[in-house]
């Protein structure tokens, strides 16, 4: 069940995992197939052990605004992942889960929508 107040909250990580969702979120997401255009995906380095035992690794995707005037195409600038609706309150335990390298903003998806998601804070 969804509610008005619900925000979008797009993930292309270990959001979508459900281990993730339950230690997070205290349940699973319900969430659709999208994509999130003019960004590209690197990798990062965890070093918190809470994050790392509950994602299972110390390797997480790093979404990375492309570089000002690159065209975004297939290849370069369409990141796949899933859109979930969650509460406010649910997103405040995403900001948790999240460590300092990553930033919380609104980008626009594929399906017109906006919504939030983790990017590199560097």
């Amino acid at each position: 069940m969804t509610d008005a107040a619900d925000v979008l909250l797009f993930s292309y990580g270990t959001l979508r995992q459900p281990e993730v969702q339950l230690a997070t979120f205290g349940r699973l997401l319900e969430g659709r197939d999208t994509a999130v255009v003019g960004f590209r995906l690197e990798w990062l380095t965890i070093t918190d052990p809470a994050v790392i035992a509950t994602s299972g690794s110390d390797r997480h995707p790093l979404l990375v605004p492309l570089a000002d005037g690159a065209a975004p195409d297939a290849a370069t600038g369409s990141v796949a992942g899933t859109v979930f609706r969650v509460t406010p309150a649910e997103l405040d335990a995403a900001d948790e889960y999240e460590v300092d390298d990553y930033v919380r903003v609104r980008v626009p998806l594929d399906t017109g929508e906006e919504a939030w998601v983790y990017v590199f804070a560097g």
